[in-house]
């Protein structure tokens, strides 16, 4: 796995280092002094693993976290125990307390290469196109979900919510952008920044609304011609 840390501290720095150098499944691409370095490469390399220090100048790692739109896995690193609770309600993987001792990194490495794993093939099975379905990740597991099973996707800040019918839904750590591109365009159309809808399950539309499974979905000003076109044209599966 491709590795980055980042911490303002270079000695926090040439611990990690050390340790992933120890470790024959982790390769370590980059060391960054800060969120800005991290961020260009996360733009310019594939990062599969992220040590990331909580308390840096400028921008924290949790302010950075939030601000990525697509997440590498992640581990915190930090002397401060009161941030575990943000840390964990972010998703990340672990939770390192400096001085980090070397079996407890290596505790997190085996936590991440699981965590790989369930990756590499939520990535396969979302990139073959002749799949009529798609894994998302939800309570630590994937979950298969046919096209047609989903009637509409929600934003809910860092996360979607995508809804089955008979009031199921699934909550996932997703933006609606990433969640766009996964979905068949012959299917799905973004009707407002915050909705993304299966056409099959429209019942109705105006040049404002559209009712799926009895809700009423905006359709925003950015989106209205292009869906309401597709409608209009009779493209649905």
């Amino acid at each position: 796995m491709n590795c980055i840390a980042v911490d303002d501290e270079p000695l926090a720095l040439d611990i990690i280092e050390a340790y992933v150098n120890r470790h024959p499944d982790l390769t370590l691409i980059a060391r960054c002094n800060n969120a800005a370095e991290a961020s260009e490469v996360l733009k310019s390399r594939k990062v599969d693993l992220m040590f990331l220090d909580i308390q840096m100048p400028e921008i924290n790692g949790l302010s950075f976290i939030k601000s990525l739109e697509t997440k590498p896995l992640f581990v915190f690193t930090t002397a401060h125990p009161d941030f575990a609770v943000e840390g964990f309600d972010l998703n990340a993987l672990d939770y390192l307390l400096k001085p980090i001792a070397y079996d407890r990194f290596e505790r997190a490495i085996e936590k991440a290469k699981e965590y790989h794993k369930i990756q590499v093939t939520e990535d396969i099975a979302e990139t073959d196109m002749e799949n009529d379905f798609i894994f998302v990740k939800a309570n630590q597991k994937l979950i298969k979900l046919a096209y047609n099973d989903i009637f509409y996707v929600e934003a809910f800040a860092d996360y979607v919510k995508i809804y089955l019918g008979n009031d199921k839904k699934i909550v996932t750590l997703q933006t609606m952008k990433n969640m766009e591109k996964k979905l068949p365009e012959e299917l799905f159309s973004r009707v407002h920044r915050s909705f993304i809808v299966n056409r099959n399950k429209v019942a109705s539309f105006s040049t404002s609304i559209c009712e799926v499974s009895g809700i009423k979905i905006p359709i925003g000003k950015n989106y209205k011609e292009n869906f309401i076109g597709l409608m209009k044209d009779n493209k649905i599966l």
